[in-house]
């Protein structure tokens, strides 16, 4: 059962601007990259469903993490209601998808959970919104059109908030380009956790990056409030 309201996760995201997006089939080493995000600012952390078992590292990790209220957990890359529904059992607080699924938001919205599906268009985003999402993941980022795309989409429809994931990196450059595009938020995953990195312990590195990372966009949006 999710831990924290829908209107608790979307405000979470908006006010620190990005989501860590990460997947590793080791339970230890999820742990202390979930551990070294937290250090460094960031409370919502998407644990992707791309591995064989991963439902059940998550379990552990939402287990291990239950007694740290600055962790708001949730499941990406979910592309169907059973598989939404199976990580809203395991604890998720919000889930993901990289395409826009009806079934899932119907899923979710009769538990309450925050969904945040895949829009590549103008036309799958409205549809998202009629279904309830808040938030609209666009995906992949750069490659349907960069912060340039978010402009374009916020002249017309001005009330969408979008979380670009692919494409954004961990630069202050590329963070000061889509926040003032007029991005809620954005996701970011293998850029902001190199291999190297990973293989090598170093998770203080990655506590330094999202520090970092946080303080680029603080910067980007000059004292100005987040989207609400």
């Amino acid at each position: 059962m999710a831990k924290y309201s829908r209107l608790k996760v979307f405000t979470s995201m908006i006010e620190t601007g990005f989501v860590p997006v990460f997947y590793h089939a080791d339970i230890d080493i999820a742990t202390k990259v979930i551990q070294a995000c937290l250090d460094g600012g960031a409370h919502c952390f998407e644990f992707t469903n791309r591995g064989d078992q991963a439902h059940e590292v998550f379990r552990e990790l939402v287990n291990r993490f239950k007694d740290d209220d600055r962790l708001i957990l949730g499941a990406g890359t979910v592309l169907d209601p059973g598989t939404a529904s199976l990580y809203m059992q395991l604890g998720a607080n919000f889930i993901v998808g990289p395409v826009l699924n009806p079934e899932i938001a119907r899923v979710c919205n009769r538990r309450h959970i925050a969904y945040i599906p895949g829009c590549g268009t103008t036309s799958e985003i409205s549809q998202a919104e009629e279904l309830g999402a808040e938030i609209c993941k666009v995906f992949p980022g750069e490659t349907v059109g960069g912060p340039s795309f978010v402009k374009a989409v916020l002249g017309p429809m001005p009330w969408v908030r979008i979380m670009p994931t692919g494409g954004v990196e961990p630069t202050e450059e590329s963070l000061t380009k889509w926040f003032k595009a007029g991005v809620a938020s954005v996701g970011m995953g293998s850029k902001l956790f190199p291999a190297e990195v990973i293989a090598s312990g170093n998770f203080a590195a990655i506590t330094e990056n999202v520090s970092q990372v946080c303080g680029w966009i603080s910067a980007a949006r000059k004292g100005k409030p987040p989207i609400q």
